[in-house]
């Protein structure tokens, strides 16, 4: 039933998007945990805080460095007639498979980091929630979006004609 399903993957523009993104992230959390030991752990002198706080700080580069790395190669999706499917992940891997019939909203987003890099998000809503195509290239997320209303418009249409079909056969 199911057709052979080829996966894109991303473009190179992504990967320095997320490296980005993760770069950014860490330093907030980075200058967090220095606030917490400057003002509180260092002053009264708390030995626990000041091992938990170095491995806090040791994980946050470790994530930095290799998170987007491993995010990057991971994800996949594919879309045809019938679904969307997307696999990501770090250290869990994830699989969404939406069927497009179900799809009731599209949505295109960018963040100031995405518009950097021109990437974009395609965020897909269904009755069960959202699910999301990140780090598209700008010209392919407006491509899959445009394609998806398409899509959903025959789908409609089908339906539409299907309903008309049988209440005119009803009434016969």
């Amino acid at each position: 039933m199911q057709e052979h399903l080829s996966y894109e993957k991303l473009s190179r523009r992504a990967l320095n998007c997320m490296y980005t993104a993760g770069v950014i992230a860490g330093v907030i959390v980075i200058a967090v945990i220095g606030a917490v030991d400057y003002f509180w752990i260092f002053p009264d002198d708390i030995v626990v805080g000041k091992w938990v706080s170095l491995i806090l700080a040791v994980l946050t580069l470790i994530d930095i460095l290799f998170s987007p790395y491993f995010r990057y190669h991971r994800y996949r999706y594919s879309i045809n007639e019938e679904c969307i499917d997307i696999i990501e992940g770090y250290l869990f891997v994830k699989r969404n498979i939406v069927p497009i019939e179900r799809i009731h909203k599209i949505q295109t987003k960018k963040g100031p980091i995405d518009q950097l890099f021109r990437v974009a998000k395609v965020i897909v809503t269904t009755g069960g929630g959202d699910v999301t195509l990140s780090f598209l290239e700008d010209e392919r997320a407006e491509q899959i979006a445009d394609s998806l209303r398409k899509r959903i418009n025959e789908i409609v249409s089908e339906q539409r004609l299907q309903s008309g079909q049988e209440q005119t056969g009803s009434k016969e």
